[in-house]
């Protein structure tokens, strides 16, 4: 058994590369042996098939994972390990569940179930089993309930690997309920198992992942950047590791681009490849690629960026509707972004849309849809409990709002949650919008101090302010309407033409006449002109 020692040996030394070989060796020799008594010598128990198996899977290699599980099944089987043969079988099940083979996961979950029927013990595989059904429940709260349940079988078996994986699913489930405090309180318990160091490798990542996602879907930044700190000292101390790596990469970019640290960001993207073990993260990786092309105006970068997100099953919007917007596509990105808020989405997935669509919807003249885009945004504000929501709620809020008078107060609240987030960009948006405000009643001196100070943040993140026109003030929208009045036409009649309200129009007239510093209407035309827009 000199080789399966020495395999245990580096498995207990996080060494997965050389475990896993070790490992192989040792099983390929007991296949080949022709001496019985030797064979059984040679041959792996149920905790070195666990332990080959988990090695595989953190090296990424998971076709070879499924393998090794499913050979240990048959072999526990043949030997009478009712419960070890329903283990192998269960973890197969559970994990191309979650990988999306749900038709081949739910037959390996079907036979875990016959073994621990005929087993009939109160048992950890019983109990992660049960577990399991949480994801099949048809009301979230049958799931959170389920989950506790699990809770309560891993104290009651001395298993913190199911307590800890049972909490952390209670946790997401409750957040999926809009319990946010209560399923937080979850994760923070399933993280005090973590940190206790007792829990497997594989569970360990398990955990990780799931409550740094839990995180991100109600935009909870500093559990999020907490953790995500945690898991990159977990991952570094583990230089043989394949799985788990690619999410802590792209969850420590998006943390970056909020931080305004976009080349550092893309340093940590460029080392996501769709080769990775994780589709997920290599599809995230490239939709933020993307984004942060969008932002610095690589637009043909931007789209190649979405286009390998879409690839790799991950929704490349709204960063796509918002590359339309930017390219002057209003209406091409008007109708991504309705059909994207129609979709269900879950809450991060919701509130990013709902934001874009306040934005789009808006340059396409559309206010009563942009108004009612932020009241939604309201309502998710009210439901996630985040700074970072409650600063988009703000930011929509002056966006929408009927008067430069009445977004002052709102743009201002925005501001101050966006400095104290340390989210450079999106404080330099909130500054043009207070900047429009103080310009449309007549304060220049502030508009050009906000003005100045969002600029110099703009230049230095290399970005260019969307939904900018040719040059460099008007939106796509106001540039049409712009026309409209260079020909005569009266705001009834562009309404008319554009199929707008005449208030949109209206509002689109003042805005011009605002940014281009003039007050007539012929002013107005001979700028554009001048400036070749019309």
């Amino acid at each position: 058994m000199g080789g399966v020692a020495e395999a245990r040996r580096a498995y207990g030394a996080q060494a997965w590369a050389r475990a896993y070989e070790l490992y192989a060796a040792a099983e390929k020799l007991a296949a080949e042996s022709l001496d019985a008594e030797s064979l059984d010598g040679e041959r792996l128990d149920a905790d070195a098939l666990d332990e080959y198996a988990v090695a595989a899977m953190l090296v990424g290699r998971m076709d070879d994972y499924y393998a090794i599980r499913e050979r240990a099944y048959e072999q526990l089987l043949a030997e009478r390990d009712l419960l070890g043969a329903a283990s192998a079988a269960l973890w197969s099940g559970i994990q191309r569940m979650v990988s999306g083979d749900v038709v081949v996961g739910s037959g390996w979950l079907g036979r875990a179930a016959r073994l621990i029927e005929e087993d009939g013990t109160d048992s950890v595989p019983a109990a992660v089993l049960k577990m399991s059904a949480a994801f099949q429940a048809e009301e979230v709260e049958q799931a959170v309930a389920i989950s506790g349940e699990a809770v309560d079988a891993g104290r009651r078996l001395g298993s913190r690997d199911l307590v800890a994986l049972a909490l952390h699913q209670q946790g997401l489930f409750l957040l999926q309920a809009g319990r946010t405090t209560d399923g937080l309180a979850k994760l923070d318990e399933a993280m005090v198992e973590l940190a206790s160091g007792a829990l497997s490798p594989m569970v360990t990542g398990i955990v990780y992942c799931g409550a740094i996602a839990g995180c991100w879907t109600v935009y909870e930044l500093r559990r999020a950047e907490e953790w995500t700190a945690a898991m990159t000292r977990w991952c570094d101390a583990q230089p043989e590791l394949g799985n788990f790596t690619g999410e802590c990469k792209v969850r420590r970019a998006e943390l970056k681009q909020l931080r305004g640290a976009w080349t550092d960001a893309r340093k940590e993207l460029a080392e996501v490849s769709p080769a990775d073990v994780d589709l997920w993260a290599a599809g995230c990786a490239a939709y933020v690629r993307g984004d942060i092309d969008r932002l610095q105006g690589r637009y043909d970068d931007a789209d190649a960026n979405f286009a390998e997100a879409s690839r790799l099953s991950y929704d490349p919007q709204p960063g796509l509707a918002l590359l339309r917007l930017q390219q002057g596509s209003v209406q091409a990105a008007a109708a991504m972004i309705r059909r994207c808020v129609s979709e269900s989405q879950d809450d991060a997935k919701r509130v990013e849309t709902t934001f874009a669509a306040i934005e789009i919807l808006m340059s396409a003249g559309d206010l009563e849809g942009a108004t009612a885009a932020a009241d939604r945004l309201e309502q998710l504000a009210e439901r996630c409990r985040s700074s970072i929501v409650y600063a988009l709620r703000d930011q929509a809020e002056a966006m929408v709002a009927p008067s430069p008078e009445a977004a002052l107060t709102p743009a201002r609240a925005a501001l101050r949650r966006w400095v104290e987030l340390r989210a450079p960009y999106q404080e330099a948006r909130t500054r043009l919008l207070i900047a429009e405000a103080c310009r449309a009643l007549g304060d220049t001196e502030s508009a050009e101090s906000e003005t100045a100070t969002a600029n110099a943040v703009l230049e230095r993140l290399g970005a260019v302010t969307e939904s900018k026109g040719p040059d460099g003030q008007l939106t796509p929208r106001e540039i049409e309407v712009l026309r409209l009045v260079a020909t005569g036409a009266t705001n009834r009649a562009i309404a008319a033409q554009l199929v707008l309200s005449e208030r949109t129009v209206d509002r689109h007239v003042s805005n011009i006449f605002t940014k281009l510093g003039v007050s007539s209407r012929s002013a107005a035309t001979a700028y554009g002109f001048e400036h070749k827009l019309v």
